[in-house]
């Protein structure tokens, strides 16, 4: 039975009981409390774990939000930036975020690890305007990606550095408290840390049990479609390290977050990649539909029986 993310019902609920109590009506149990949380929220969702409605698979950095950051936003401190006291409240609150997982018995927390300084608006989102346009197989676009592919290469050994210092620094209080670290895949070129840092990221830590990779399907499939990766042999290929994976859909070429079996993923040639007992979470639009979602909890549950 998959997990559900908070993200999908967060904003409509000023109470923390009732946003858990709507998505156990939706048929999940087992739920991932993810980041955008206000700290009002806690005692609610306090309240619906001690009443036993529902399970706690993990915890999305940072949980609970920033109390100086007024929207939803994971990636507003970095542990990669030029600032040293972001760096800093990056860290500190990751750390918080883990004691709060600790509290809820949840097995890992999902980290984004910063990025390199450069705009989506000059790279990813040209790159992926022309792959709606068809002009992926052009040699314009070719020409752009390789551009992009090099800049990109050039400038992130810095930041690579920084986000592995920052995992060494919390993996010790990550173990202390019984909470793998899950490093996610993510869904701009931009961020950190792409494929190839991921596999330098996990041979870092081969000896440490705490830290591993959380799969991002939808995040993952952007990539795959601007040609910059085959989703399938990734996965394969990182399977060794998977703790987990944020499950939603993807419709041509880049809307991602949508509904299981709604766009274009080829759900059982992925999930195969995954182990018994691995966490599967949906983690969802709030645009998605309630009925929508329990029809696609219908077909899952058919076609993957003991997931």
């Amino acid at each position: 039975m998959p997990a559900f993310s908070t993200c999908w019902n967060n904003s409509r609920h000023s109470d923390g009981e009732s946003m858990i109590e709507e998505i156990v009506a939706l048929g999940f149990r087992s739920i991932e409390l993810s980041h955008g949380m206000t700290i009002a929220k806690l005692p609610g969702i306090r309240k619906a774990y001690a009443r036993g409605l529902f399970t706690c698979s993990g915890v999305h950095n940072y949980f609970p939000s920033p109390v100086e950051v007024m929207i939803d936003a994971p990636d507003a401190y970095e542990y990669t930036s030029h600032r040293p006291a972001d760096r800093q409240r990056a860290m500190d609150m990751t750390l918080k975020t883990l004691e709060l997982a600790a509290e809820f018995q949840a097995q890992y927390v999902v980290l984004h690890m910063g990025s390199v300084p450069m705009k989506s608006s000059k790279w990813t989102r040209p790159l992926t305007a022309m792959a709606g346009d068809g002009k992926q197989l052009t040699s314009e676009y070719a020409k752009e990606k390789i551009s992009f592919v090099k800049k990109r290469e050039k400038i992130a050994p810095l930041y690579f550095q920084r986000a592995i210092e920052a995992l060494e620094a919390i993996a010790g209080r990550a173990a202390e408290l019984g909470v793998k670290l899950a490093v996610e895949s993510r869904s701009r070129f931009e961020d950190m840390p792409t494929e190839r840092e991921m596999i330098r990221l996990q041979e870092t830590f081969a000896d440490n049990p705490w830290v591993g990779y959380w799969h991002d399907f939808g995040h993952v499939q952007l990539k795959h479609n601007l040609g910059l990766l085959d989703h399938g042999q990734w996965l394969e290929r990182i399977s060794p390290h998977l703790i987990g994976g944020h499950v939603h859909d993807v419709q041509w070429p880049a809307r991602d977050h949508r509904t299981p079996f709604t766009g274009t993923l080829d759900y059982p040639d992925l999930i195969r990649h995954f182990p018994a007992g691995c966490p599967l979470v949906w983690e969802l639009s709030p645009t998605r539909d309630a009925a929508e979602i329990r029809d696609s909890l219908a077909v899952w549950q058919r076609m993957f029986p003991d997931r």
